[in-house]
């Protein structure tokens, strides 16, 4: 059985992709939160069980997944770890290294660290499975099937997660901020706010999928979109000289470092 020790978004996206997909029945799945409303609702709603609290959760479970938000996983752990012996364990909190997850937990439990992001609310997450993991290989598996139902999946090395942390995990944030300055672009040029919305959002959607399905690089997609003396390279121009690169990449870069700091 897995235990969701959090189902606010992502504890939910996954419970629900897990779901949905078939992949687990609800009979397979346990919840606890603070939020015994939540608890409640997600439990009628998808006809999972829930636990009275956390360490009832994971005596009745084998897989153990952490989806609390970082500044209040050390309390959470220090609640279930005498009863983690033999259990398989997934934290999803950003900062949290394997190293400082084996500190606290201590031995005799199996550790996975995982870096999904809000995407996965929709089917279009993105997830990085931790390399440096105790889960036997089979188990490894089971978890790339279990996120593989919420978009990609990849197993990287924990020394790119820094990384992934600034380019998936943090990023749609980014996005969601270009989409709406762009919807304010348009609705100060006469359009809706609803129609400004959704074709700034379909356009970010569309231009993805071409980077996607294409395989092209981002520049080269990006020159045929510029004609000659045409106005989209006036809109590039415009960026360039704003500094729109060097912004997204000194934001990630400030993002790397504060998921660094978050490690100490």
């Amino acid at each position: 059985m897995l235990g969701f020790i959090g189902a606010g978004n992502m504890g939910g996206a996954i419970l629900k992709g897990a779901i949905n997909s078939g992949f687990l029945k609800p009979d397979e799945i346990m919840i606890s939160d603070l939020n015994k409303e939540l608890v409640i609702q997600t439990s009628k709603s998808f006809g999972v069980s829930a636990a009275e609290d956390n360490q009832t959760l994971v005596s009745a479970c084998d897989w153990i997944l952490l989806a609390v938000k970082p500044v209040y996983l050390q309390g959470v752990i220090q609640e279930i770890r005498e009863k983690c012996q033999g259990k398989k364990i997934i934290s999803i909190a950003a900062g949290w290294t394997v190293e400082k997850l084996h500190a606290s937990f201590g031995p005799g439990c199996q550790l996975l660290r995982v870096m999904p992001n809000t995407p996965a609310l929709v089917g279009a997450g993105y997830a990085a499975l931790c390399a440096e993991t105790t889960l036997e290989p089979a188990d490894l598996e089971w978890a790339k099937r279990l996120f593989g139902t919420l978009g990609k999946v990849e197993v990287l090395p924990e020394r790119l997660f820094d990384a992934v942390t600034a380019v998936t995990g943090s990023s749609p944030a980014y996005v969601f901020m270009f989409i709406e300055a762009m919807a304010d672009a348009a609705v100060r040029l006469g359009m809706t706010r609803p129609m400004a919305i959704e074709a700034a959002a379909q356009a970010v959607f569309g231009s993805a999928k071409m980077v996607l399905d294409t395989h092209q690089h981002p520049a080269v997609l990006k020159d045929q979109v510029c004609s000659p003396a045409g106005t989209t390279i006036e809109a590039v121009q415009a960026l360039e000289k704003a500094g729109f690169r060097s912004a997204v990449m000194e934001a990630m870069a400030a993002c790397a470092d504060k998921s660094q700091a978050m490690a100490k």
